[in-house]
């Protein structure tokens, strides 16, 4: 994790700065009695500058910044024991995150419910996600658009119980302990949404097929 605690709020345009500051507190009243705010001020400047590099559009990148750093706080929470609800975890990896992990996530929270919990990442985080992708799941019913293209973090892979890879290689992570799927599928980059239906159903099939794995009934 890139340690940005010195990082200039004065280098960041004035509404990005005010944006920051409310993300801030909004976090620290969500992790309230297990991480500090300036644990939460690192995690929200580093989850920024992860974004600051790559994105066209500068007036999310707060936005971007807070939903990625409440995700690493709750991963973090569960590595070290602060939060432990007995719902099973899952991070779906592939390479940009902007097309297969991002159809199995939508999948994943569809059919799981409240009753596991999945995150994404990819080696090479895109820009934004694959058209394509987002209209072949809408017509499932499923809405990505919301989502975005992100990387993986040390606290987010060992949070996970399950780790699912897609066509990263050797670039994904791998820790002791946690359990790793590989699944082969094609990468839906630059096709139109006809030729990612059937990238989309094989992921919906092992989407279920892990589900039941975990003893998790899917609700649809």
């Amino acid at each position: 994790m890139t340690d940005t605690s010195a990082h200039p709020y004065e280098e960041i345009s004035i509404d990005q700065q005010l944006a920051l500051r409310t993300a801030a507190t909004r976090l620290a009243e969500e992790f309230a009695g297990v991480y500090a705010a300036e644990t939460i001020e690192r995690f929200l400047h580093s989850s920024y500058d992860q974004f600051a590099t790559a994105s066209t559009i500068p007036h999310y990148l707060p936005l971007l910044a807070e939903r990625f750093a409440r995700q690493r706080l709750q991963a973090l929470a569960r590595v070290e024991g602060h939060h432990r609800d007995g719902r099973p975890v899952v991070l779906f990896l592939c390479t940009h995150n902007a097309g297969r992990s991002q159809m199995a996530l939508g999948f994943f929270t569809y059919l799981a419910g409240d009753r596991a919990v999945a995150w994404s990442g990819g080696s090479e985080p895109g820009i934004t996600l694959i058209p394509a992708a987002i209209a072949a799941m809408a017509e499932r019913g499923i809405d990505i658009s919301e989502e975005f293209p992100k990387p993986w973090t040390d606290e987010v892979v060992r949070a996970a119980d399950v780790v699912v890879t897609m066509g990263c290689g050797d670039a994904c992570p791998v820790f002791p302990g946690t359990r790793y799927e590989n699944w082969d599928l094609d990468d839906p980059a630059g096709l139109d949404t006809a030729a990612v239906r059937p990238i989309r159903d094989e992921v919906e099939r092992r989407v279920r097929r892990l589900l039941d794995d975990l003893h998790v009934h899917a609700t649809r």
